[in-house]
């Protein structure tokens, strides 16, 4: 009997370019047992694992967990309850296991989640976290934007909401990142537009990818359709 209880890593694969993982979980992923991903409850596509994928063995156990996109509590309490105790099952076999974000494993995460839930669950499980790179990072590289500096202070939104969030905080940081902009983007200008922001925004839209874009003038996203990774960075303005 195995009585070696497996380790979990949280992994995050970076914005999409593959040279962007840490050296230290290319070397995690080598030797792991299993991996775990999200994917859609509509399909078992990952995008992180499609990352990863160069530096996955090809015997390596693949494990995709699809998460309902619902705001129903009880239905994702109980996918997130199915999900935990399939990793569980791994662990408790003395298998080692990661799972894989994209960015960072606890920046908007749903690693995030799925490690509290372990944690609650099972305390005794060992969880490790290796930091990625986030893609607002990757776009202030992308489009050489300073995000903060000497004094400046740095706020980092979900744009699901919209831009009501910049509306009550525009006056007290200096610079803005809007990320999951791509939905609710022209409520986003419009916020940009009345806190003096919009002429220093810059948009990227798929940052990381072979495709990726930029856009300097952050107005030109909103006379198109709706593109799912776009982000927003903005420096302080001035108000006309």
């Amino acid at each position: 009997m195995n009585n070696r209880q497996g380790k979990l890593y949280g992994i995050g694969v970076g914005p999409g370019d593959p040279e962007l993982i840490p050296l230290k979980s290319i070397n995690i992923l080598k030797k792991v047992d299993v991996v775990f991903c999200a994917s859609s409850s509509k399909n078992n596509h990952s995008l992180a694992v499609n990352i990863a994928r160069e530096y996955l063995p090809k015997d390596t156990l693949i494990h995709r967990l699809p998460f309902p996109m619902t705001m129903d509590k009880e239905v994702a309490s109980k996918a997130w309850s199915e999900h935990v105790n399939t990793i569980l099952a791994e662990l408790n076999q003395g298998k080692d296991a990661a799972f894989l974000t994209l960015g960072d494993p606890l920046t908007y995460s749903t690693f995030g989640y799925l490690m509290q839930c372990l944690q609650s669950n099972a305390p005794e499980i060992r969880i490790e976290t290796v930091p990625g790179i986030t893609s607002f990072q990757a776009a202030a590289a992308a489009t050489n934007t300073t995000l903060v500096e000497g004094e400046e202070s740095l706020l980092l939104l979900s744009g699901v909401q919209g831009g009501d969030k910049l509306r009550e905080m525009s006056s007290r940081v200096d610079n803005v990142v809007f990320l999951k902009a791509y939905k609710n983007i022209t409520d986003i200008c419009e916020a940009l537009d009345e806190s003096g922001r919009m002429k220093t925004a810059v948009g990227v839209v798929r940052c990381g990818f072979p495709d990726q874009e930029v856009f300097q003038d952050v107005k030109e996203l909103c006379s198109q359709e709706p593109k799912y990774w776009t982000l927003i960075i903005s420096k302080p303005g001035q108000e006309e």
